[in-house]
């Protein structure tokens, strides 16, 4: 939501400005960041041409961005780029390639043991207190030191999941020799600090972002209105659409389940499919318009994935970063699909078993990367033993293609279900009313109570599945138009915003992973 910058800039004011405030983070989507950010901006026009000073610059009001969200812990991001620049200059300077295997496991432990310490400590105690129990109760042991756990109370630092892997692919990429490692730390900080994708991702890859950095930036009319346009359609995306069906409808489906009909769990099971897609893709929207301001370019991190007929083909629309960032790093290196097919569908179940775990410390997790890992190794399998099946995207016959989108939009909304219940018993419980409570005479009750969550469902959806061409069509107008045009549509936009708000701040769903 758009929140109003005070005029009273009183020393308590500035006070704030300046101090973290853990129930209040930095968002894209409040007014302090707009403020700031039109601040920023004008020093960093006026700074492009200098590019040292640019650079320190942009690496002080990212640590500053990054405080405002995490606090103290700023100082791990430093940490991990400080470890892993002096481990990636080490790499370039080792011949032997035990030593060279030797340092980028470093790199490995310090990146994933920081990730298991702050994201997983509580649930391998937890699993393994479980497991002691289940042991004892077999020998008839008594259980020892209690039988519940109290969890550890261990802050979880803002986006770790996200710069520890950008970190890592950085070293892995000199390891393979396929990157020149930085010279200076600066330069280093810069790239895996840069506030745009810092929080919540695009993971972007070294070997694209770095040669941006030390060209002069270069903005356009064109550039400045493809930017504008995605911060728009991020802004709309998530405090319009995912905000308001998440406060007003599917967060109390989630929350009891068994107080709504089927057909109002299903609904809910749609409408955090919606949310989780206008969540994530509206903040990857903003960070890649926010960059290019910057004049930096990232990679598209998500491409309609509703629209896809497959399950592969969705991996390769949806947080299409992280899926890149699996299939390269961990897919292949654990032989991917070269040594046999048997193999190939273990590599893809263990990857996604991994993949279901990065978003957290939980068997809901865990389970609905499973079912991924389960959902591709089947396609894989259809490809490899039937030959109607090896036809991809535009290649499929029309009907073959609406068949393949409405099993694989279903599949997914399967996983969503555990992806967001709060436990399990809860997942299951929204599946036990849809398939033994349906109750299908309730949607006109449904509808009038729910209008403006129905409507906004429906429009989410229809805009979502719209041609390709209707969006580029769009694109071009803001693009084309004169700037102080392209000022009028994010005007437009903010007030949408101010009028539909919700009352409170909701923090991007990614921001826990």
């Amino acid at each position: 939501m758009i929140h109003s910058l005070p005029l009273d800039l009183s020393l308590e004011r500035l006070r704030a400005l300046f101090a973290y405030q853990p129930e209040s983070p930095m968002l894209f989507s409040t007014g302090l960041f707009f403020f700031l950010f039109i601040a920023f901006y004008i020093g960093y026009r006026a700074l492009r041409h200098t590019t040292t000073a640019r650079i320190l610059y942009v690496v002080l009001f990212s640590l500053y961005f990054y405080y405002k969200s995490s606090g103290v812990w700023f100082l791990l991001l430093v940490f991990t780029a400080t470890s892993d620049f002096l481990i990636a200059r080490a790499l370039a300077a080792t011949v032997r390639p035990a030593g060279r295997k030797a340092w980028v496991t470093l790199s490995l432990v310090i990146n994933l043991g920081m990730l298991a310490y702050f994201k997983y400590t509580n649930f391998l105690l937890q699993t393994l207190l479980a497991i002691g129990q289940s042991m004892g109760s077999w020998f008839g042991v008594a259980p020892v030191g209690g039988t519940v756990y109290e969890p550890l109370d261990i802050f979880l630092p803002v986006g770790i999941s996200f710069f520890t892997f950008q970190s890592l692919s950085y070293t892995i990429d000199v390891y393979r020799g396929e990157l020149q490692p930085l010279r200076r730390w600066i330069d280093y900080l810069f790239y895996v600090s840069f506030f745009p994708g810092l929080v919540a991702g695009p993971i972007v890859r070294a070997r694209d972002f770095i040669p941006q950095m030390f060209r002069t930036p270069v903005v356009t009319r064109e550039t400045l209105g493809e930017g504008l346009y995605l911060i728009i359609c991020g802004l709309l995306k998530k405090s319009v659409i995912s905000d308001y069906i998440s406060v007003n409808f599917v967060d109390r489906i989630f929350d009891a389940p068994t107080l709504y009909t089927g057909l109002e769990n299903l609904v809910g099971a749609y409408g955090y499919a919606l949310q989780i897609y206008c969540d994530f893709s509206g903040y990857s929207d903003m960070a890649i318009g926010i960059a290019l301001l910057l004049g930096i370019r990232f990679n598209t991190n998500f491409d309609s994935p509703y629209q896809s007929a497959t399950i592969t083909e969705f991996w390769r629309r949806w947080h299409i970063s992280l899926s890149t960032w699996l299939k390269d790093y961990l897919y292949i290196s654990l032989g991917g699909n070269r040594r046999g097919r048997v193999r190939t569908y273990v590599n893809l179940m263990l990857t996604m078993l991994l993949g279901g775990l990065w978003h957290g410390a939980s068997g809901r997790f865990i389970l609905w990367g499973g079912l991924h890992g389960a959902a591709l190794a089947v396609h894989k399998f259809m490809m490899n033993h039937f030959p109607s099946f090896r036809p991809t995207g535009d290649t499929m016959s029309p009907l073959r293609r609406v068949c393949g989108v409405l099993i694989t939009f279903h599949v997914v909304c399967f996983g969503w279900i555990f992806f967001r219940a709060d436990t399990m018993a809860t997942g299951w419980d929204v599946i036990r009313q849809i398939f033994t409570a349906f109750h299908p005479e309730v949607f006109s009750q449904f509808v009038v109570g729910y209008t403006e969550v129905f409507l906004l469902i429906l429009g989410g959806y229809a805009i979502h599945f719209m041609p390709r061409v209707v969006d580029t069509t769009v694109r071009g107008w803001v693009t084309q138009s004169p700037t102080l045009v392209q000022a009028l549509y994010l005007t437009v936009a903010i007030i949408i915003v101010l009028q539909l708000k919700s009352a409170d701040i909701v923090p991007f769903i990614y921001f826990q992973f």
